[in-house]
């Protein structure tokens, strides 16, 4: 089937209404579980009435694991624990083997699902840029995924993501359950118009699973947790019997997504904002940028592109295949009930709190990696090197580094400049690095962090208000905090080299870039080109796959080799 380029139509309805063409097939349906409850309805003040967490005998086998908690889910609910208006309880089962969190997740039919991985790294001492930096590589951590169907008690709302709604899912949390976590996304502006693709996301939307999979190093743990509160009208009789319906639907089975190849076809594409819009955009911010009358010195403009395709991508399908790409970078997976799925393979890291420690980063600058060892080398020399990217990476670095002073008692940055190499591009990169006073303070790190000026600009208001009045589409969560709140720690991505998959036939990709003195609009194309290219790339590779497979097809057929 022929594919073409059209031209920039209603974003939304591309998503939300799949095309009537009869070559369209092979639909990914999925059961929405019972419904919980929304925290953020509850008396944040209010204390939980019991937190544990309740971890059974090990056993050797994922399907020995399921039927444990099904037995022991069933206990509890014969014996309750003592008469408590609220609580949240985790029942967990270690599993002596390893296995994958998202072949796991690839075999449930289930809504809301949830994936998070996290980024271990290391310093490579064989190569110092400048002012003691080096490159950024990886190295293991005991939780490497974290995979959950269901939702136990979510938290979401309309407005701005505010300190009441943190305290309320706070509550939810303990230190002695550090694996009891909230895992979700923020809107990127929450004062910005919600588009009909993003509405099942409101401003913010978290959620602690019903069920989950833990991935670590060398084992893997199945757990479920029970939340209840009556004040909430969702009693404990309420959460034991939804959620013995999802376990008795959760499949002990995994599903090798990663090995799989969909047959598809790219109907059609376009970018929001067209090529000629684009350079329109940015010599208008540049025009700002110069203009002495404004306090401007960067904005991040961004792209959505809308791939339409001849069968429905299975958006944990496209996951899976990313993890190629996930050297050095957080993968994320957020999907509500009824709506599409938010996943992406972001390399920025927004914070992480560990305690009372705190943890952030500047990343700005992109090139291309080149499979030539001294060719790579020298096109990190050159990143590093760039006037123009260094203003940009300053600007990044130094905006952080005052927002932490803020609020912590010392912040140290090391190394002030660096290379992060990833498998397409390789950016500039300072680590920073501080000490809350109070853990309270979470909330003010967050509120303070996001949007950094590697995602909207400097000042802040100013960028912030250009996208508003310049881009054409909703960013709705890309761009935004994507992470999970705990009650020892917490740890939080920017939305970046993300998608939305629909429903429908599209799939939704977004790309943006920094404008600063010395940009070239042509150039900054190429660039999101380039950071888009992850998913692009697999989209054009299962097609080229599938039109493989049909010359093949056809050459059996006709006697052919």
């Amino acid at each position: 089937m022929a594919r073409s380029a059209v031209a920039p139509d209603s974003i939304s309805a591309r998503l939300l209404h799949p095309t009537s063409n009869s070559a369209l097939k092979q639909r990914y349906w999925y059961r929405t579980c019972s419904l919980s409850m929304n925290g953020c309805k509850a008396a944040p003040e209010r204390a939980l009435g019991l937190c544990e967490t309740r971890t059974l005998p090990a056993v050797s086998a994922p399907e020995t694991a399921l039927s444990e908690l099904q037995a022991a889910v069933f206990s509890l609910k014969a014996e309750p624990p003592p008469c408590s208006p609220s609580g949240i309880i985790r029942l967990e089962v270690p599993i002596r083997k390893k296995a994958n969190a998202i072949d796991w997740l690839h075999a449930q039919s289930h809504l809301p699902r949830c994936f998070f991985s996290g980024r271990g790294q290391r310093m490579d001492p064989s190569f110092s840029p400048v002012n003691g930096g080096g490159i950024w590589t990886n190295s293991g951590r005991d939780l490497v995924g974290v995979a959950g169907v269901g939702s136990a008690v979510f938290f979401q709302g309309i407005d701005p993501f505010a300190f009441q709604d943190w305290k309320c899912i706070r509550r939810f949390l303990s230190k002695d359950c550090p694996l009891i976590r909230a895992y979700g996304a923020i809107r990127f502006d929450a004062r910005a118009n919600i588009s009909s693709e993003w509405k099942d996301f409101g401003s913010f939307y978290f959620t602690v699973p019903q069920v989950e999979f833990d991935e670590l190093e060398e084992s893997s743990i199945l757990a479920t947790t029970i939340a209840w509160d009556d004040s909430l009208l969702w009693t404990w009789k309420n959460a034991v019997d939804g959620l013995q319906v999802t376990l008795h639907q959760i499949s002990p089975y995994f599903h090798k997504s990663i090995t799989e190849v969909p047959q598809t076809t790219i109907i059609s594409w376009n970018h929001v904002p067209t090529k000629a819009s684009w350079n329109t955009s940015v010599k208008k911010a540049l025009q700002i940028i110069h203009s002495r009358n404004s306090e401007l010195v960067k904005v991040v403009l961004a792209r959505c592109s809308t791939y339409v395709t001849d069968t429905c991508i299975d958006p944990v399908t496209l996951l899976s295949c990313l993890q190629v790409e996930g050297e050095n970078a957080y993968q994320f997976y957020i999907q509500p009930p009824d709506a599409p799925a938010f996943i992406g393979n972001t390399p920025e890291q927004l914070f992480h709190r560990k305690y009372l420690n705190i943890s952030s980063e500047a990343l700005a600058g992109t090139r291309a990696r080149s499979l030539n060892k001294d060719e790579d080398l020298q096109i990190g020399r050159e990143l590093l090197f760039s006037p123009k990217d260094h203003i940009e990476f300053t600007i990044v670095r130094e905006s952080i580094r005052r927002k932490l002073e803020s609020i912590c008692d010392e912040v140290l940055v090391e190394p002030s400049k660096a290379l992060r190499k990833l498998p397409r591009v390789q950016h500039l990169c300072a680590q920073l690095s501080g000490r809350l006073m109070s853990e309270d303070d979470e909330f003010a790190i967050l509120a303070s962090l996001h949007p950094s000026p590697a995602v909207c600009g400097l000042p802040m208001e100013e960028a912030r208000q250009f996208i508003k009045n310049n881009e054409m589409f909703d960013r709705g969560m890309y761009a935004g905090p994507v992470g999970w709140f705990g009650g020892r720690e917490s740890e939080f991505a920017v939305g970046i080299r993300s998608a939305l998959v629909g429903k429908g036939f599209s799939t939704l990709i977004y790309a943006g870039a920094g404008i600063v003195e010395g940009t070239n609009p042509y150039s900054e194309w190429d660039e999101l080109d380039l950071k888009a290219s992850q998913f692009t790339k697999l989209l054009q590779q299962w097609e080229d796959q599938t039109r493989y497979r049909e010359i093949n097809i056809g050459s059996v057929q006709r006697g052919g080799y």
